[in-house]
């Protein structure tokens, strides 16, 4: 039997306790606790403060008591900033926080990220005395999350179309030949919409061939007249023109040993097409004013967002520079044609915006991602990257709602109409078409309206001899 007269070790520590002021023991024990802790009254003004609350924050008990905590400034308790005793609280409604991630301002002005937790507090009869809050310092963890990210995106940079973001099979498709096109040195065309990418895919293919330690060079050819657009190709001997006071080197021979980028092709004038063709074909260039030529060696991708081949079939560009470019063409798919990329695309450019900013990364709510998906984004990633930019700039707090969205994104508009659909040929329109063209493959490609490589697809496919 158990001697009931015996003290339970608990009894020791009650009659320690007896012995001190309650308010001491409730001070000694918030101060060792991990987090800070915190309560306020009716009118929201702080009425205790434990160490950790004055670490995390640098305000001391002495300075903090009795100040309205809206002092703190948290960013993201509810749905905005508690910037002012005006401002309403929503723990008033909700009750209580339960782990958010938010930031407050500390006495120097810098703001620390904190996880918060806050509960009503009531007396007997349900009415509202005030509240308890804590905060945990959560700065080390983001700091972590944030180099995380940061490795992930130098590791995918390592890596041959490491800084495309996609998995959709359209893109699976998109690598597969990023990767056939860098091992030879063939001219490559790269086709797609605005916004889909196409100096990444340019880039991929340089970083994944031989050339890889040569330079890359780009130079958008919509970007420069046509006069300054040949300075900028060729280079120029002094004295060549007015203002020309120094010989002067142009992008080709800066890309030699390496890549060129010759973006916006579908925008150079007929005039400087057919140099351009020349230095494909020959491998050397001739500065303006100069009289002799300098051999280059240079891998030449192109790309553009116009249809080359109606542009040939309207006269305004050489079929024999298509057809010189275009050895390895690859087209892009539209953001539209691969929604399953999505989710991956904005978590890549909020950890983007967060580590410019040095803030933690913003977070979307199911409506917003609702309405991304409903957008036809007729700028497609670039205009997902800009969208998300601004809707960061925009939230006061961590979530990303549909308000703070570019306005022609937040709101749903008319879908445009689908682009037209490849066109399916028969046997009878092709032989018509080569009999018209006297067998030319060429031009009757461009009779039918479509490239060289599909109409001899097609005619494979039909068994068509010609």
């Amino acid at each position: 039997m158990p001697n009931r007269d015996a003290h339970h070790p608990s009894d020791h520590v009650l009659a320690a306790l007896a012995h001190l002021d309650a308010s001491q023991v409730l001070s000694e024990a918030l101060d060792t606790l991990p987090g800070g802790l915190f309560t306020i009254d009716a009118q929201r003004h702080i009425t205790s403060w434990n160490s950790e609350m004055a670490r995390l924050t640098g305000y001391s008990a002495q300075e903090i008591l009795g100040q309205p905590c809206t002092l703190l400034q948290g960013d993201a308790c509810f749905t905005g900033t508690c910037t002012g005793p005006e401002d309403a609280c929503g723990l008033w409604d909700a009750g209580e926080v339960t782990q958010k991630r938010c930031t407050v301002r500390r006495k120097d002005g810098e703001r620390v990220a904190v996880v918060k937790n806050a509960r009503l507090l009531r007396n007997a009869q349900g009415e509202i005395t005030g509240a308890l809050e804590s905060a945990l310092d959560v700065s080390d963890v983001l700091r972590l999350e944030a180099e995380v990210a940061a490795l992930q995106q130098a590791v995918q940079a390592a890596r041959p179309c490491g800084r495309i973001i996609g998995s959709h099979p359209l893109m699976q498709q998109l690598f597969d030949r990023v990767a056939l096109a860098a091992q030879s040195d063939a001219s490559v065309l790269i086709l797609g919409e605005t916004g889909t990418g196409k100096e990444l895919v340019a880039e991929a293919i340089h970083q994944a061939s031989p050339r890889r330690d040569g330079p890359f060079v780009r130079v958008n050819c919509a970007a420069l007249p046509e006069t300054l657009l040949e300075s900028e190709l060729f280079g120029h001997r002094r004295g060549a023109f007015t203002g020309a006071l120094t010989d002067r080197m142009g992008r080709f021979e800066a890309a030699d040993g390496g890549t060129l980028l010759l973006d916006e092709l579908g925008d150079v004038p007929l005039a400087m097409q057919g140099k351009l063709l020349r230095v494909l074909q020959e491998r050397e260039i001739e500065r303006i004013g100069d009289n002799h030529a300098r051999p280059v060696d240079i891998r030449v991708i192109a790309a553009t967002h116009r249809d080359l081949r109606a542009l040939m079939a309207a006269g305004q560009f050489r079929e024999d520079l298509y057809y010189r470019v275009a050895v390895v063409p690859i087209e892009l798919p539209a953001l539209r044609d691969r929604l399953s990329d999505l989710p991956a695309l904005v978590d890549h450019f909020l950890a983007r915006c967060a580590q410019r900013r040095r803030q933690p990364p913003k977070a979307l709510s199911a409506a917003t991602m609702h309405r991304l998906r409903a957008h036809h984004w007729p700028g497609n990633v670039r205009e997902l990257q800009h969208a998300l930019e601004y809707a960061t700039v925009l939230t006061r707090g961590s979530v990303i709602e549909p308000d703070c969205l570019p306005p022609d994104v937040a709101q749903p508009g008319p879908r445009p109409a689908p682009p037209p659909r490849r066109r399916r040929l028969d046997a009878a329109t092709i032989r018509a078409a080569l009999l018209a063209c006297d067998g030319r493959r060429a031009e009757a490609a461009t009779r039918l309206g479509v490239s060289r490589v599909t109409l001899w697809k097609w005619m494979k496919r039909l068994d068509i001899q010609g």
